[in-house]
Order: C-alpha cells, then structure tokens, then sequence
C-alpha cells in the first residue's frame, strides 16, 4: 500500500516575491547610506580649509536611476554660482587674470571608500 502525499496551491506567489524585494532594498539601502556617510566624513576631513564652510557643505543622496542606484556626493557651498568645492579640486581662474591651481583632494578621499565598496560587494557575490 502506498501513501501519496499531494501538494496543491492556488494563486501565485506575487506578495511574497514583492516582500522579498522589499527586504532586499532595505538592505540594500543600509548599505548604500552607510557608504554615503563615510564618503561625506572623508570628503569633509579631506577638504582645503580656509573657513570650513566648505568642509561642512558635503552631503549624500541615494539615486535610483532606470533600475540602478548610485551614492551621489554634493556640495552646497556655492558662492557667485560658483561650486566652491569643485574650484578648490579643478582650479580657476582669478579677477586679475591669474590662475589658481586645484587640489586632487576629491578623488584620494573617496577611494578608500570605493574600495570599501568593491570588497563588501566581492564577499556578497562569493560568499554569498
């Protein structure tokens, strides 16, 4: 004498994979926000400083753009609409025709953090 054991389901499974997105972004969330701060803590600790203003300007947004995010760092000392961060990094020119050369301070600051990123993401995909 055999003994089946049928399992019937009715429906789909929409709710549950729609949860499990949602779990997935709140991950997903913590770990891009947790980088957007530490990005804004090397450029603030990294930034030229004359009064501090600028220094004190960097935040971070998270962008979802056509299905893919990405931490946007920004700077909100502007002066003269002039981004005061981004003349410190590239230069400019002066009102009496002089140059002011940049400093690289933008890209050394935040490859410690890229690297951050890269690693966290490498154990993800290997480790799982």
């Amino acid at each position: 004498m055999t003994h089946a054991i049928r399992i019937t389901q009715k429906g789909n499974f929409k709710k549950t994979y729609r949860f499990l997105e949602r779990a997935s972004l709140v991950k997903l969330f913590r770990v891009l926000d947790k980088y957007g701060v530490m990005g804004v803590e090397a450029l603030s600790a990294a930034t030229p400083i004359d009064t501090g203003k600028t220094a004190d300007s960097w935040t971070y947004e998270i962008e979802k753009v056509d299905g893919h995010y990405s931490i946007v760092w920004n700077n909100s000392n502007i002066n003269n609409h002039v981004n005061i961060a981004l003349i410190l990094q590239y230069g400019h020119g002066t009102g009496t025709g002089g140059y002011v050369k940049g400093i690289d301070y933008i890209n050394p600051a935040l490859k410690p953090v890229f690297d951050k990123i890269a690693e966290e993401v490498w154990k993800e995909v290997t480790v799982g």
